[in-house]
């Protein structure tokens, strides 16, 4: 059974009733991000900030604005911390560097000389580590730390009255201003039987505790590419349904590729450009009836993930008393993350501008400077780097080529094979590439693809450069320690540099050594 919770004391609260299962660690993860016994504060008479929703954005927001000295009010009706603790970042890098052990224990012999692995693995163990570690990092997002920072914590269900107050279990928090980060949740397709079948989301594959024998996933994203990989390596015979044509659509496409051999390698099977007609149950499996090729085909699964997409939390907002507009992606928000009522800002997925924690984090900070301070900082000016934590990694930051070159930039393109680096292929990493746009006849960085183990850790490196308008050139006359992958990238400003030597300079060149024989 769920974890279950008497509401808040005064509040219409939700109980998360998704933890499972409930051992020591989930009451622990709870103790900080739901307390049972909490009692909501007395609403003082206007809030300089009011925050809804405690996810990354609203607890950046709230911490910022209370470090500052104002009166602010933090509402959220589920966990604090939001998916991202909860059942997101935390859980899943989790899952997966469990699963990496365990490939590495059953690789060692035939790629490094190691001893022989034997014997069946622990996935129940794996999944409480997993959760032991989970509820560690809670109280950085919990309840009584936020009290202690000073700020007045509700928990219940927070909706607009008017434009400038917000309705919590009884208790009204009158505002000078908003934020709303809210979030996202996952969704499922139309698909009929689906929900009388039962099926997992990311919200619910993080509680198994028994390792499933056959998983299906609808869905080639960075979750179901992830979690697909990962059960695949824990063991499981994994089927990832994938309606498009590639996996991790948005990715560059040679980049999708390694990704999606190396997954196939370790004995997952995709079914592209197909879709699923309908589920049913029976017994303990799902059968999932496929349109594949023009031919019928059934899937049967002991555990059924869907990871199609996430819908904007809008619902029960209020956000027509409060003069708030919004469409299917969310609330609209203009490029100071304003919304249609100049009290009220939105900032993180709520407000469909990449679904990222670090993105969350990073329009919360400026959402205070705009809200609180008169500031002027821009959404369009945030230089975002991503990474989907498959095996390798894809880590991307700015334009792909397609999209430099549809804003106007001409574009000259550098690819350098990661085997051409030592250290990778002293690890036995070299499966990938750096991949990097350029203004043509220049060393200005539009954007870049990393394709590596260790991608998100290395893509910064790309990304502070962007930020702060250093060239390819200007990492190049850095000094990176040798051996190490991260060399990739003066590589990459060498093979720029030497582009530089056009036929005349090496003319001039010659020319020069001539002269001083």
């Amino acid at each position: 059974m769920a974890l279950s919770l008497p509401p808040a004391s005064g509040v219409d609260s939700e109980p998360p009733g998704l933890l499972q299962p409930p051992d020591e660690h989930n009451r622990r993860l709870v103790a900080q991000v739901h307390p049972p016994d909490w009692v909501n504060p007395t609403p003082k008479a206007r809030y300089h900030l009011v925050v809804i929703g405690a996810g990354t954005g609203g607890l950046v927001s709230a911490a910022a604005a209370a470090g500052l000295g104002g009166r602010v009010a933090l509402v959220e009706r589920h966990l604090m911390g939001g998916d991202c603790l909860n059942v997101g970042c935390v859980p899943s890098k989790g899952v997966i560097r469990a699963a990496r052990a365990w490939l590495d224990a059953a690789a060692a012999r035939d790629q490094f000389g190691g001893p022989t692995a034997s014997g069946d693995g622990s996935f129940a163990a794996a999944m409480e580590r997993m959760r032991r570690i989970r509820a560690d990092i809670a109280p950085v997002d919990g309840a009584p730390r936020f009290r202690d920072l000073g700020v007045d914590v509700f928990l219940g269900h927070g909706r607009f009255i008017a434009q400038d107050a917000l309705e919590v279990g009884g208790a009204i928090l009158r505002f000078r201003r908003a934020i709303i980060a809210t979030g996202a949740r996952a969704v499922a397709p139309p698909i009929p039987g689906l929900e009388n079948a039962g099926y997992h989301t990311n919200e619910t594959i993080f509680s198994l505790t028994a390792l499933p024998r056959r998983v299906v996933v609808i869905g080639a994203g960075p979750i179901g590419c992830e979690m697909a990989q990962s059960f695949a390596r824990f063991g499981s015979q994994v089927t990832v349904v994938n309606a498009a044509g590639q996996i991790l659509p948005r990715e560059d496409a040679d980049a999708a590729g390694i990704v999606e051999r190396r997954m196939q390698r370790e004995g997952v099977r995709f079914v592209h450009g197909s879709t699923v007609s309908q589920v049913e149950r029976r017994g303990d499996e799902s059968v999932l009836h496929v349109e594949w090729e023009g031919h019928p085909e059934r899937l049967f699964a002991d555990a059924l993930l869907v990871a199609v997409g996430r819908a904007p939390n809008l619902e029960g907002l209020g956000l027509e008393a409060a003069g708030v507009r919004y469409d299917g992606r969310g609330v609209t928000v203009d490029d100071r993350l304003r919304t249609s009522n100049r009290r009220v800002y939105a900032v993180g997925d709520i407000n469909g501008k990449f679904q990222f924690t670090h993105n969350s984090d990073f329009q919360a900070r400026y959402a205070i400077q705009n809200a609180l301070f008169f500031g002027r900082r821009k959404l369009s000016t945030l230089v975002m780097p991503w990474c989907t934590f498959t095996s390798p990694e894809i880590a991307h930051v700015g334009m792909y080529e397609a999209s430099a070159r549809a804003a106007g930039h001409d574009v000259d393109t550098l690819t350098i094979p990661l085997e051409e680096n030592d250290r990778a292929r002293l690890d036995g990493e070299g499966e990938g590439f750096l991949r990097v746009h350029l203004e043509q006849g220049t060393d200005r960085i539009l954007g870049a693809t990393l394709v590596a183990e260790h991608a998100g850790e290395m893509i910064s490196e790309i990304t502070v450069a962007m930020v702060n308008k250093i060239g390819l050139g200007g990492i190049g006359a850095a000094i990176h320690p040798y051996p190490t992958q991260a060399e990739i990238f003066r590589r990459a400003a060498d093979i720029w540099r030497r582009g530089k030597l056009t036929p005349l300079v090496r003319r001039a060149f010659a020319g020069f050594f001539r002269v001083f024989q």
